[in-house]
């Protein structure tokens, strides 16, 4: 029994040795005869299917029937411009076109006898390895009166297949770069080491009519990871920890962005000749939600339900050292004129602002110190946020209401009202804070208006304005007491800001009211009236505005309020005196010496 068994065994290892021969030797021939079909129908299929739009070549195909896999080698997928200016012509053309090269695009456990026999394609991954894409978005719209309707992507196949089935696509590691040519300056923004996963893409005749499905797939989601660069400029370095988004989801999500100046506050401001804003960014987490995935795909149409942004840090820094830039108005940069400017179509429903810490400081050369303004945890929404036209005839305001806690302590809400389609700016705020130390706006007032606070407590304020490019006018209620102030010198001649003792005395004996309301009086309101000139920024149009108010109230400027330019003319020539006047004693000095 056991020389039957093993001789059983030997015939079944034989028979199972023969087969496998067989079969080996089958799909090796079967694999060399199908190497020039395949090659040739995939040329045809991506030409044709394309309306001859795109080429495809690739060095080398390896096919293994076994384990259903295909390997195509030093693979390239050009458009033909040729091509797509007529199918411009006839409205057919598509937004995006596509130039591709990769060194290996692995298919893996594909189903080529059911494809062969059943007409129905089954791969289970595709996979591109370090691909290099370029995406370009040419503006394109779609004639109403095309002669024939465009054939859908399943008309198409339909004559060779009846459905395809990929169960996943993976792009990895891929060099990307978006080309927009939709302007009259063509733009290109790159960017490396992007992943895409697909799942689920499917075509059949009931897949193109799914709305469950995202150009024929479950979902299409993507991941950025550790991006850095330079700015053009040179003047700040630009990170992010990651970006990812899922259209299933329709979120994009933005962790760790940072925008972080190359040079300390001073150095910076001196690398110009006229003043330059600095800004110091860090934004943990910004997500949008509800996002427009087709829109933003086909017509480049940011759509999105929420956009939110926080924690974050924002710092901003100017120096008065340089003069403006001439010419210069940043009147263009107000937010609602800059959103109207954009060249890209949005429409935001809700922005959501969460926990930003924001800091605003300036180099006064005059005290030769930088006097700051900080607006801790600022939280709230803005409304309608939008430059789109149908949009704007529904309704034409965003509405922002914001709340803060002004150096940190007090209690802030403002309110903003944009009008969206004046063409001169037109916005209204209103606004108030509750219980605050005068002593806490120190850092503002000693070295940008020359006045240290010495005592005073607010109860309560209240303001209403409206403004638009060219000034604010508004009211203002405050209550305080207990209000008395130092006025202090400039530090031109490098010595120190120093006590105006007898100024200050008159100041606080005759100026400066120290209280509001005086008792038995009733309680003292200002008409606030500021213009603003070009160099001035929004938000410096609406604080100054204020400052006006509070100075009429309490009888002294905490912040200047005079115009600028004219003081910086006069603090420029302050400084080239004592330049000189130095020279001149150093000329002295060496000729004493010698």
């Amino acid at each position: 029994m056991t020389n039957k068994r093993k001789k059983l065994w030997l015939w079944i290892t034989g028979i199972t040795g023969a087969l496998i021969l067989i079969v080996s030797v089958a799909a090796i021939i079967l694999s060399a005869t199908w190497k020039p079909l395949l090659t040739e129908k995939i040329k045809a299929g991506v030409y044709n299917g394309s309306h001859h739009l795109y080429k495809i070549d690739f060095k080398n195909i390896n096919l293994n029937i076994i384990t259903g896999s295909l390997a195509l080698h030093e693979v390239t997928l050009t458009p033909d411009s040729a091509v797509f200016d007529s199918l411009k012509m006839k409205g057919l053309a598509p937004p995006n076109l596509f130039l591709l090269k990769l060194k290996k695009l692995q298919i893996s456990r594909v189903g080529i006898l059911t494809a062969y026999f059943k007409k129905h394609a089954e791969v289970g991954s595709i996979v591109l390895e370090k691909p290099s894409i370029n995406m370009i978005f040419n503006k394109v719209p779609k004639k109403p009166d095309a002669v024939e309707p465009e054939k859908t992507l399943y008309d198409q196949i339909s004559g060779t297949l009846k459905a395809i089935h990929v169960k996943n696509i993976k792009i990895v590691d891929a060099d990307f770069d978006y080309i927009n040519k939709s302007t009259s300056k063509t733009t290109i923004n790159s960017i490396k080491h992007l992943n895409v996963n697909i799942k689920d893409f499917l075509l059949d005749s009931l897949s193109q009519s799914d709305t469950t499905r995202f150009y024929y797939t479950k979902d299409i989601s993507f991941e950025i990871a550790g991006y850095k660069s330079l700015t053009k400029d040179k003047m700040y370095t630009m990170k992010v920890d990651t970006i990812s988004g899922s259209a299933a989801s329709k979120k994009i999500n933005i962790k760790g962005f940072k925008l972080i100046p190359m040079y300390p506050e001073l150095a910076f401001a001196r690398k110009y000749n006229v003043q330059k804003d600095r800004y110091n960014l860090a934004f943990d987490r910004i997500e949008f939600a509800g996002v427009d995935f087709t829109g933003l795909s086909n017509d480049q149409k940011i759509y999105a339900k929420s956009l939110k942004i926080g924690p974050a840090k924002v710092e901003v820094f100017m120096s008065r050292e340089s003069p403006p830039p001439p010419g210069l108005d940043k009147g263009r940069n107000f937010p609602h004129m800059a959103l109207k400017r954009l060249n890209i179509q949005t429409l935001i429903d809700t922005v959501k602002i969460r926990n930003i810490d924001v800091k605003y400081g300036e180099y006064n050369p005059a005290s030769k110190k930088i006097g700051s303004v900080e607006f801790k945890n600022l939280t709230g929404n803005i409304l309608n946020v939008t430059n789109d036209s149908t949009q704007l005839t529904k309704n034409n305001y965003a509405h922002a209401d914001l709340n803060s806690l002004l150096m940190g302590s007090g209690k802030l809400n403002v309110k903003i009202d944009f009008n969206l389609t004046a063409n001169n700016g037109a916005f209204g705020y209103s606004g108030s804070l509750g219980a605050f130390n005068f002593k806490q706006l120190n850092p503002l007032s000693v070295a940008l208006g020359l006045v240290e606070i010495e005592s005073g407590q607010v109860q309560h304020i209240d303001f209403k304005a409206n403004g638009n490019l060219h000034s604010a006018t508004g009211s203002i209620n405050m209550l305080y007491t207990n209000l008395k102030v130092k006025l202090l010198s400039d530090n031109i001649d490098g010595e120190g800001t120093k006590e105006k003792g007898l100024l200050s005395f008159l100041a606080n004996s005759i100026l400066v009211k120290d209280q509001n309301p005086t008792r038995g009086e009733a309680p003292r309101t200002a008409t606030m009236t500021n213009t603003r000139i070009n160099s001035a920024s929004f938000f410096n149009l609406m604080w100054k505005t204020i400052f006006t108010g509070i100075r009429d109230i309490t009888g002294v400027g905490i912040v200047p309020v005079k115009d600028p330019v004219k003081q910086q003319k006069v603090i420029a020539k302050k400084i080239r005196e004592q330049k000189r006047a130095d020279r001149k004693a150093a000329r002295q000095a060496k000729r004493d010496k010698n």
